[in-house]
């Protein structure tokens, strides 16, 4: 079995946390693989302190999750729309979804005539048309603008603007009215400035889930223990899951046995549900001190292991050629494949990953072909859960720290 032949079967998809799975749960509450080379091991997580070693490192990513799911309607049609990215110049990278009447959402048909020709491609574009205005509530109107990118027609950058349309407090066609709703917020009026798509997320907006989640959950639950409010408000569209399953005693536990946390911020954008495409540019954040961290571990004995793809991502857009970690905030287009490599990390803690996920190729670059096929064919033999509320999966080096990992570039 290879991860390219791997299928998912329908029993293990987690659809609650672990805590909603029994009584007396914590979010620790999940298996863990372990991968050293090809060797493999099954622990339960809170194993973890002691697969780790004094001198470790985990690097953490510390984006809060958004609540970036809010219903609008084009027209009459209801859409929900899903706020992947806020753009340096106020517009926001979205995805056009369609309701699929049982609370989640699935791709946009191109067939309904809603849906724009792709350009260079032959296929259609999932958004758009440039032009294309989505109602929201509060008086809100979202405009269309352009693809994000070229590769694909999924997400679009799209601005915020007042609908002058909208009688003052009242909701999108196609919401939800009535008793038990939630009360409309106008958030603009005619003349006022760009709407705060923020506050549009906060008053309006739940936790982006999928299919085979079972229910809609508060937005507490998709909060990592790490998660820290930033200064702009900015956050995830999707959680940062591999470092759900921490607890504050794990954390604390951890740090008593010697294994120290460097923070680092990614704001994981839009997942592609569907098509699992690269992911695309990113803002991020490695500070100074971390950056520290990271260079001193490697320079003694411990090992450098990333809690989640989100953080390899961060840290090594901050390494340079020399592999030496610097400060550095802005966007990463950054996507680590086998033949780039890594050249900071020497472990990851993650979660289960689709066999067509671009994640699968981060892997790849940390561990090899070999050990991913044969982790994947004891998770599902061992019925591990998939997905963002699902068992982890801790990669180790079976060779001494900081063995070459990386290319020459």
């Amino acid at each position: 079995m290879t991860t390219a032949t791997v299928r998912v079967p329908e029993g293990l998809h987690a659809r609650v946390p672990a805590e909603q799975r029994g009584p007396g749960l914590d979010r620790d509450a999940v298996r863990m693989l372990v991968s050293r080379g090809t060797e493999v091991s099954h622990h339960a997580f809170v194993e973890l302190p002691g697969l780790l070693k004094a001198g470790d490192l985990l690097v953490v990513n510390t984006s809060p999750t958004l609540a970036a799911a809010v219903d609008g309607a084009i027209g009459h049609a209801r859409v929900v729309v899903h706020f992947s990215t806020r753009g340096d110049d106020g517009r926001w990278a979205v995805e056009l979804r369609d309701p699929d009447g049982r609370g989640t959402t699935r791709a946009r048909e191109s067939g309904r005539g809603r849906s724009a020709p792709c350009q260079g491609g032959g296929g259609r574009r999932a958004g758009g048309p440039a032009g294309t205005e989505v109602r929201l509530p509060g008086g809100v109107r979202l405009v269309l603008e352009e693809p994000l990118s070229e590769r694909g027609g999924r997400l679009w950058w799209a601005r915020a603007a007042s609908d002058p349309l909208a009688e003052p407090g009242a909701p999108a066609p196609g919401t939800l009215t009535g008793p038990g709703a939630p009360a409309p917020v106008t958030l603009t009026r005619p003349g006022a400035p760009a709407p705060d798509v923020l506050a549009v997320l906060r008053e309006h907006g739940r936790p982006i889930r999928y299919s085979y989640t079972e229910r809609d959950q508060p937005l507490s639950v998709y909060q990592t223990v790490f998660a820290l409010p930033s200064d702009d408000g900015a956050g995830s569209a999707e959680m940062p899951s591999a470092g759900r399953p921490f607890t504050a005693r794990l954390v604390a536990e951890l740090v008593s046995r010697g294994v120290r946390f460097a923070p680092v911020t990614l704001h994981t954008g839009v997942a592609s549900a569907e098509v699992h495409e690269p992911p695309y540019p990113e803002r991020f954040a490695v500070p100074e001190a971390s950056a520290r961290l990271i260079n001193a571990t490697r320079a003694g004995d411990g090992r450098v292991v990333a809690v989640g793809t989100t953080a390899v991502r961060a840290v090594e857009s901050a390494t340079g050629s020399d592999g030496v970690v610097r400060a550095r905030a802005g966007w990463t287009d950054l996507v680590v494949t086998p033949e780039r490599g890594v050249r900071v990390v020497d472990g990851l803690l993650t979660g289960l990953h689709e066999p067509e996920a671009s994640h699968l190729l981060m892997l790849e670059a940390i561990a090899g072909r070999a050990v991913i096929d044969r982790a994947y064919e004891e998770a599902v033999g061992g019925r591990y859960l998939w997905h963002e509320f699902g068992d982890v999966h801790l990669v180790l080096p079976p060779e001494a720290p900081h063995a070459e990992h990386c290319c020459s570039n």
